[in-house]
Parts: structure tokens; sequence; C-alpha cells
């Protein structure tokens, strides 16, 4: 991996992590934090040197991920959406593909992306759509649906999105494209209140004929999997950096375990701290073996994209299964964590409380694990017989 030096400096993460529980506490999104964030480039990331950008790679941006996901969780998944769009804009740059540069041109202008994929009810993903794509003569299509976890809703200009175009009925299509913020037909609800990832401010956001220029549609494919280039983009830069946020959570909980190791005394013990306590010992180790064993999977699996490693047939239960083991691996360090904090965690203002509240929405992001386990055995074992 290229040395660089960190866009995110201790100082500003320092910042950022003192105002987190504020954000949670009042339900609002981090704009003082976005400000810091667009101040030192962070949005532009992915944006390649040639366009005025560092030009990081995944894994590069993976490790800034952790960094930042331990001081401050749902900015960091916030971000995540943004960094998502331009990172598969990235990695089909870095294999020849330039359909998506107008991403990595907007974010160097310093247009915020949002991530509007996910569907109510759509269990097949990325894969079919509940949103009706219609093309109109020039090109264009004109997207009607609705899209649920949006994050960034009150900030972002471009929504990358998709729907299904039935216009041949015996061959539909899924068709991806951009469509920006003044566009007419957009509303983004008021509806975010979750128990954890409170300040993503991941709103529905409602799709009425809403207007995709033809420049802006970037994929045509056919409904169901598909090998097509942009389909592994996604998979990987999604499933890697979702897998970095909730890493960075198990981070976290386990400083906050020593902290409060040392920090606890136990009159049981005469006045000795539980760092003495070989129950609380036990546990700090199982949280930091736990924690060890994830980080450098996600660098590895990271570097592999970027240096396009043949994985074949492998890739995909790879990325799923990174996901999956990332956001487990997290819960139970934070639930180790816990158990040595004792009850003071056990209020809402705590911070282990609010990564416990926080790391519970890991299960919710695609693939979920019965997704992920269908790929895996898929992969081992063969599909099911009809």
């Amino acid at each position: 991996m290229a040395v660089h030096a960190p866009l995110l400096t201790d100082e500003l993460l320092e910042r950022i992590h003192a105002r987190a529980a504020g954000h949670d506490r009042d339900n609002t999104f981090p704009h003082d934090d976005l400000a810091d964030l667009v101040e030192v480039g962070y949005l532009r990331a992915f944006v390649p040197t040639d366009l005025g950008g560092p030009g990081l790679t995944l894994e590069q941006v993976a490790r800034e991920q952790v960094r930042l996901a331990a001081a401050a969780p749902a900015t960091a998944l916030a971000v995540n959406m943004h960094l998502v769009v331009t990172g598969i804009a990235a990695q089909l740059a870095a294999r020849g593909d330039e359909s998506m540069r107008f991403v990595l041109e907007d974010a160097a202008a310093g247009e915020v992306y949002a991530f509007g994929n996910s569907e109510g009810g759509n269990d097949l993903v990325m894969f079919d759509s509940r949103t009706r794509a219609e093309r109109e003569p020039d090109g264009s299509y004109r997207y009607t649906g609705t899209k649920i976890f949006t994050s960034l809703s009150p900030v972002w200009t471009r929504l990358a999105t998709f729907g299904r175009d039935d216009a041949d009925p015996d061959a539909p299509v899924l068709v991806h494209a951009v469509v920006a913020r003044d566009t007419a037909g957009i509303t983004v609800k008021d509806d975010w209140d979750t128990v954890g990832m409170r300040a993503t401010q991941s709103c529905t956001t409602v799709l009425d004929g809403v207007q995709a220029p033809a420049d802006r549609v970037y994929r045509v494919l056919p409904v169901g999997p598909s090998r097509d280039p942009f389909v592994f983009a996604l998979f990987a830069v999604f499933e890697i950096l979702l897998a970095a946020c909730y890493t960075g959570i198990g981070r976290r909980a386990l400083e906050l375990a020593v902290a409060a190791a040392h920090r606890r005394t136990s009159m049981k013990n005469e006045g000795r701290t539980y760092a003495q306590d070989p129950d609380i010992r036990w546990r700090v180790a199982e949280a930091a073996i736990a924690q060890d064993g994830i980080e450098p999977q996600v660098w590895a699996l990271a570097r592999d994209v970027d240096e396009q490693a043949d994985h074949g047939a492998q890739w995909f239960p790879r990325l799923v299964g990174l996901k999956v083991r990332a956001t487990e691996n997290a819960r139970v360090v934070v639930d180790q964590a816990i158990r040595v904090a004792g009850g003071s965690s056990y209020f809402a203002g705590n911070e282990l409380g609010r990564l416990y509240r926080d790391v519970l929405a890991g299960i919710f992001h695609p693939s979920d694990a019965e997704s992920a386990h269908a790929t895996v055995a898929n992969a081992w074992l063969g599909p099911i017989e009809p």
C-alpha cells in the first residue's frame, strides 16, 4: 500500500468525536462534521489526482473510515454512502471504464452523492427493483418509486439510483443513473427517528417521475445477477467500506473497555481495579482477540480489489462474508465492552450505550446474513437443484 498522509488528523477526529453524542441525543445531522470533512478534502478521497483529488485507494479509504467510525459512527456511515458512489466510479476507472467519470468530476466540484437504491420489501436488493424506470425519446429516464435509508438526506446534491424498465416485458432491464437534487419530483421525508445511527439522517426519498438526463444514465443491465464490472465494483466498495465502519465501532469499544477496567474498582478485591480481575481480563482479551482478527481481513480484501486480484467465483462470497463477519464481530466486541463497563453503560448518554445502539444497524445493511450465507453456499455447494 502506498504511504499517504492521513486526511483525517487526530485533532479533527477529536472534534468530531466531541460532537457525536449531541447529534445522537438531538437526532440531528452533523453539518459541522461535514463542513470539517469537506474542508480537508475527505469527500474527494477517491477523486484522481488529475481532477485535483488525492486519488486514494480502497484500502487507504477503508483505513480512514475505521478511524472516523471510531470517533463518530453515524458520521462515518453517512459519509460512507458518498464514498461508495465515488469509490465505484474510481474502481471502474482503474479498470479502463470511464462510464462514471462524471461522478468523480462532480465530487471534485463539491457535489455530495447519496446512494439511493434500497427499497422496502425488495429482498433482491440490486438484482431487481420496485421503482419504475421509463425511457424518454431523448434517452433520458424518469423514475417513480420510493427509496429508503437514503443517508445524507439533508445535504446530498446528487442521487445514484436505479429502477426497472419493463418496456420489453420479455426482457426487462435495470437502469442505473444519477439525478440532481433540484430536479422536479423529488420529495425527501423527515422520517428518521431510529434506535441508533441517528445522525446519518437516512430519510425516505420519494421519486415521482424524476428525470435523469441521458448522459447521467451509466448502466442498463438485465434483471437478476450480473457479471458486469459495475456490479462487482458496487459490491466490492459497498461491502468493504461498510465493514470498515463497523470495525471502527469495535476498535472504539475495545478502547472504552480497557479504560473502564482501569477506572472501576472492586470492593470484593479490596479496592483493586477491575483490570486485576481474572473474569474482566478474560472479557477484555476476548474483545481484543476478535478485534485483532477482523482488521487485517478488511485491509487484505480491500488491497486485493485495488490490485485486481483474481479470486474468480470466490469474489462475491469473500465480499459478503467480510461484511457479515465485520458487523457481527463488532457486536461481539461492543457486548464484551458493555459487560466490562457495567451498569453505567446502560444510560442513554453513555458512549458505550450509544455504540451498542449504533452497532445494531449492521444487521440491516446488504448483504444480510441470510443472503450472504446463500451466496457462500452456492459458491461451495452449487445452486439448489430444482
